[in-house]
């Protein structure tokens, strides 16, 4: 299912003349950097298994963008994409690995979802990088972006498929960034906190006051960032702006990893106080 992208959705701006592939577009996030890398002047190919949501994306976009219904779990799906995307541009200068599985289970989890988080989370975007990066070395270069996450880092409770997979997303960052910097590709992740998201306002019932309330306590500006704050990063990267950073993970996430288990030293003096440990 594809939606032709004309010549007239050439923009201007830091991008221009710029085209890339966007996956898991149709998310949330994925949309806000779908919309700001078109605002910035590139034209994309918008990769998602939603086909609603993409077809929609990519109307929004206009000729800026077409949609292109991929699975990142069948080599040939994220070939096909790659393939339309150098047809309809010309060529490609920009990768954004954004679509990722939350399927999880922690320690009750079977083989089988064990199988389907690293198919889509790292193995998905490591083929879609080795089908995208001859062509950006046709082009002389290029940028790619994975969005891996804070669950990369640290430890999460009940959790075990999505922090592991967006973990060794962060090492095939590094790892690619020292393979493919021979042709002018540079590699970098983005690693958001808690960002608003389609899952998020399923489980609040649209009322981000409530996810807001829940990521004060974990995030220094004390709320979940937007996709457009996330979009904003990954932009930057995927400009001449960064041309010396490679390699190099960005935390896109209000301060999350900043702020680490010392956020429960205000709560702990408290308690010394009133057991007479310490002097108020």
């Amino acid at each position: 299912m594809t939606q032709q992208a004309g010549d007239s959705g050439v923009g201007t701006g830091r991008l221009a003349g710029k085209a890339g592939i966007v996956t898991g577009a149709a998310s949330r996030v994925g949309a806000g950097i779908a919309h700001r890398l078109v605002a910035d002047g590139a034209r994309l190919c918008l990769a998602d298994m939603d086909a609603a949501r993409g077809a929609a994306m990519a109307a929004e976009l206009g000729d800026a963008a077409f949609f292109m219904q991929t699975d990142l779990q069948i080599d040939g799906s994220i070939q096909q994409c790659v393939r339309e995307a150098v047809d309809q541009f010309g060529g490609l200068d920009l990768l954004v690995n954004g679509a990722c599985t939350y399927r999880d289970g922690g320690i009750a989890a079977e083989r089988a979802d064990w199988l389907v988080a690293c198919n889509i989370n790292l193995v998905g975007a490591a083929l879609t990088i080795r089908a995208a990066a001859p062509e950006m070395a046709a082009r002389g270069g290029g940028s790619i972006v994975n969005i891996a996450s804070i669950a990369g880092k640290v430890a999460m409770a009940g959790r075990w498929l999505y922090p592991s997979t967006k973990a060794a997303l962060l090492q095939l960052t590094r790892c690619a960034a020292t393979d493919l910097a021979a042709d002018r590709i540079r590699v970098n992740s983005v690693s958001p906190g808690w960002t608003w998201s389609h899952l998020m306002e399923d489980l609040s019932g649209g009322d981000r006051a409530v996810i807001d309330g829940l990521a004060a306590d974990y995030h220094l500006q004390g709320r979940t960032s937007t996709s457009e704050e996330v979009a904003a990063v990954v932009a930057f990267l995927c400009s001449d702006d960064a041309a010396c950073v490679t390699g190099a993970d960005y935390a896109a996430d209000g301060g999350y990893s900043a702020l680490g288990p010392e956020r429960a030293l205000p709560a702990m003096r408290d308690q010394l106080v009133a057991a007479g440990r310490i002097a108020e």
